[in-house]
């Protein structure tokens, strides 16, 4: 008897068991490129909206589960709907969602409102609590993320399974790609995007979209992190960093000294390094004996914030101590710049102006899209309405064409028929109640029809203006940079050779400012002014300057000689009304017989001098340009010398100014017909032509000054301007 064959024997594979062999490199096109093209692509790198693929799928979950407003929910809820776009784990799409939270201090304009514990991201040790704990819902500024994303603003495409759809990027209102830092590592390549202050890069867009030729410096000062600390202000390292998206720049902690403990205590470090990396380092410098001037350091990071004590042993400078750590230890790091961000799929590594007028033209996209949308929707309702309006003129006869169709499925052609509308039209006047079958009902609808023509013909023409689509993203960037304004909490610090000095952190409060003629000054607080009696002067002195500022503003004095020297208001000690003050030459060492002309008073530079010579002439310069990276104390050729200085004012915005001859003549301008110069010592353009005349004052004028200002008004430079007829207000250098 035979026995019967195994038929998985008899199987056979063709090419199994074969070595074949086959060139590497075949291998990694077909194998490894694929991989790393999807890493790069739909992973690691974020694009425009500032976003990588987990966070816009973890955000805009949270967007359809309604999480914008209301009540948190539990974070393992949301992680796993998420999981409905993203399935690449709970455990991942967790540790997204604690990186964009407020309670991990991760980001500058966090993105999820959390409850519970999310960690720190200044502590390596200091880990989230599991998802089932916390809590968490979206921040109110993801409102400007996902406004109009129902209105065709961007593109959707199918999920993994082909269930449901997401949206390409989202429909950001603002360039959340620099608000917020990013960091990603892909295959070959990297991006590290540091995060900028958003109200300053708000202006900086807007000032773009009006000059594309904007010196982004002025407005973007430096980067500004979470955390805070000081950037180690170099403008050049800065200017590389914004046209080639490539650079690195220090960032180093901020520290108070407490005199009676003898104890060193770090409240901000860099936002590339942990506490426990710099205690680390420290206790290891410490045993190499490389710094002997510690006695103790200890984490003492409570609910108030992050602090770490460093006791010092006796004697030791603390200031010297920390120049020495910034040069051994993390408490100063670098932060290396690599702008790289996904373009049309593409990684492109680009400067700050290049990624804003990339984000620009993005959003002139959505917006175009968001306004065809909503035109489509008013031409469908307009429409119906005509169709409406065709009924209004014979109710009887629809209503008799209805009741006189004898099946369902004829009512629409008939009506089509019986009043020339088409099949839309008629199947909306079928669908309407039989109680709203009436001329009031129809006549209260089509009312609206010329408003919705000229809501039609608007939208037409915004589509077809690049102003006017500008104008929309500016008045958008305008309000968010008001409405999610925050001071900067990275300040600066000048860099002064190998050894480093930090800026000084200054007490804040509100003081009055008082400088007489003959050069005494006064700082003094509300509350002392209140109590004092009048102002002690010389017998021949008198105020000329009286104003109101902070403790941290900085403080310009212009001599004589065409030079100025610069101070700060914490410089001078408060004092009382009842004392003369400080000797302005003396305080600030002028040179002999140099005598203080006019005072300025600033806190970031941001406004605009404008200066008037006897000569008739008018300079314009932005107080940006007395702004120094050194804390230098004198500037030379502060203004042009070659004619005596009449008036020098600071302005925020244009104003108009009278100005008067000693001869009786008077010329009223606004100051935006002076172009600004960005030299100091500018000669300035004419404004007021003189004939055997000298220019006497020039004011801000204040309405009242002169009865009839329109004659004294003049639209083109220079002119001789008009006698006047009636008394206007006269002021000299001296009343000024």
């Amino acid at each position: 008897m035979k026995k019967k064959k195994d038929k998985r024997a008899e199987a056979y594979i063709e090419g199994a068991g074969e070595v074949i062999e086959k060139p590497i490199t075949d291998t990694l096109t077909e194998n490894y490129m694929p991989y790393a093209m999807s890493v790069i692509v739909s992973r690691a790198l974020p694009e425009i909206d500032g976003f990588k693929p987990s966070h816009r799928k973890l955000l805009y979950t949270m967007y359809k589960m309604g999480l914008l407003g209301g009540a948190r929910t539990k974070s393992a809820n949301i992680v796993g709907q998420t999981m409905r776009l993203n399935p690449h784990g709970d455990a991942a799409i967790y540790e997204t969602m604690v990186r964009l939270a407020r309670g991990n201090e991760s980001l500058l304009l966090p993105l999820v409102d959390s409850k519970g514990n999310f960690g720190k991201a200044y502590s390596r040790d200091m880990a989230y609590a599991a998802a089932r704990y916390t809590e968490a819902k979206l921040e109110a500024v993801c409102r400007e993320l996902f406004e109009d994303i129902d209105k065709d603003t961007v593109d959707f495409v199918p999920n993994y399974d082909n269930e449901t759809v997401e949206p390409v990027l989202l429909p950001a209102k603002f360039p959340a790609i620099l608000v917020n830092s990013n960091i990603g590592i892909a295959v070959s390549m990297a991006s590290n995007i540091c995060s900028f202050n958003a109200a300053e890069l708000c202006e900086t867009t807007v000032a773009l979209m009006k000059d594309p030729d904007h010196d982004i410096i002025s407005t973007l000062k430096a980067p500004d992190f979470p955390g805070g600390g000081f950037i180690v202000y170099d403008e050049n390292e800065l200017r590389a960093i914004y046209e080639t998206g490539r650079g690195s720049f220090k960032v180093r902690c901020k520290y108070n000294y407490d005199r009676a403990a003898n104890v060193i205590e770090v409240t901000e470090i860099p936002p590339t390094t942990t506490v426990e990396a710099i205690m680390d380092k420290v206790v290891e410098q410490v045993k190499l004996s490389k710094i002997k001037e510690i006695s103790d350091i200890r984490d003492e990071t409570d609910l108030s914030g992050l602090k770490l004590a460093i006791d010092l042993k006796r004697g030791v400078d603390a200031d010297t101590l920390m120049k020495k750590l910034y040069r051994t230890t993390p408490l100063q790091d670098s932060f290396s710049a690599n702008f790289n961000i996904l373009i049309a799929g593409t990684p492109r590594v680009m400067g700050v102006k290049e990624i804003l007028n990339e984000w620009i033209a993005f959003r002139i996209d959505c917006v175009k899209r968001r306004v065809f949308f909503e035109l489509n929707k008013k031409k469908e309702k307009l429409h119906l309405l005509l169709g409406l309006k065709k009924i209004l003129l014979d109710i009887d006869k629809a209503i008799k064409i209805i009741r006189e169709t004898s099946e369902e499925a004829g009512v629409v052609p008939n009506l089509m028929i019986g009043f020339g509308i088409d099949e839309v039209q008629a199947e909306y006047v079928a669908e309407i109640k039989l109680r709203h079958i009436n001329r009031e009902y129809i006549t209260k609808r089509i009312a609206d029809i010329e408003e919705l023509r000229a809501a039609i013909a608007d939208m037409e023409e915004t589509l077809e203006s690049k102003r006017k689509i500008r104008a929309i993203i500016t008045q958008d960037l305008k309000e968010i940079g008001k409405k999610y304004a925050q001071p900067r909490k990275t300040l600066f610090a000048d860099p002064l050779g190998d050894d480093e000095a930090v800026v000084e952190e200054v007490a804040d409060y509100q003081v009055n400012l008082f400088l007489s003629r003959e050069g005494y000054f006064k700082k003094i607080t509300p509350l002392s002014l209140r109590m004092g009696g009048e102002q002690k002067l010389k017998e021949s002195d008198k105020l000329v300057y009286e104003m109101q500022a902070t403790n941290r503003h900085e403080f310009l004095f212009f001599t004589d000689k065409g030079d100025v020297y610069k101070s700060r208001a914490s410089d001078f000690d408060d004092t009382k009304a009842s004392v003369l003050g400080d000797y302005i030459p003396s305080k600030l060492d002028f040179s002999e017989n140099e005598n203080v002309v006019a005072f300025v008073s600033t806190l970031d530079y941001s406004e605009t001098l404008i200066i008037f010579f006897e000569n008739g002439k008018c300079a314009k310069v932005p107080l940006s340009s007395y702004l120094t990276k050194t804390k230098r104390k004198k500037l030379q050729s502060g203004y042009n010398t070659t004619s005596r200085l009449v008036s020098l004012t600071i302005i925020n915005d244009d104003e108009d100014f009278l100005l008067q001859s000693d001869k009786g003549k008077a010329v009223l301008f606004n100051t935006a017909l002076v172009l600004p110069k960005a030299t100091r010592d500018t000669q300035g353009v004419q404004v007021m032509r003189l004939t055997k005349a000298n220019l006497k004052s020039a004011t801000i004028y204040t309405e009242g000054l002169l009865k009839n200002p329109n004659e004294y008004r003049i639209k083109t430079l220079p002119q001789a301007g008009a006698l006047i007829k009636s008394r206007g207000v006269q002021l000299t250098m001296d009343d000024s």
